[in-house]
């Protein structure tokens, strides 16, 4: 199991909830990209943990992995960053640093919240 912590939520991220798109980043985003990201901070080093049918848990809400893109895994282990779909996509491909997930519920955010993915 993989853990990490959001340590910072940027004010533009709610705006993204009407797209059910979230995007996560580690410490190290660059300040242009703050305002629209999930900054969390790993408590567990994350190994391949992004796959189908995987659990994310993002506070108290849990999701399904349904698909992960070809660059995800690699992105997410050296910068933190995905992005989240949490609806349908076009014959469900992706883009590569992203995954697809369901339920189409958008997660409620809180600073301290964990993020979990087994």
């Amino acid at each position: 199991m993989h853990k990490t912590k959001i340590t910072q939520i940027g004010h533009i991220v709610e705006d993204f909830a009407e797209e059910f798109l979230l995007v996560l980043f580690g410490p190290e985003a660059p300040p242009e990209l703050r305002d629209i990201c999930v900054i969390h901070e790993n408590v567990t080093k994350p190994e391949n943990v992004l796959r189908k049918n995987a659990t994310l848990k993002i506070g108290q809400n849990k999701y399904r992995i349904l698909e992960v893109g070809s660059d995800a895994n690699a992105n997410y282990e050296s910068l933190g960053h995905i992005s989240v779909y949490f609806r349908e996509t076009e014959n469900n491909e992706i883009l590569p640093g992203a995954i697809l997930v369901e339920p189409k519920v958008f997660p409620i955010l809180e600073l301290g919240d964990e993020i979990t993915i087994e």
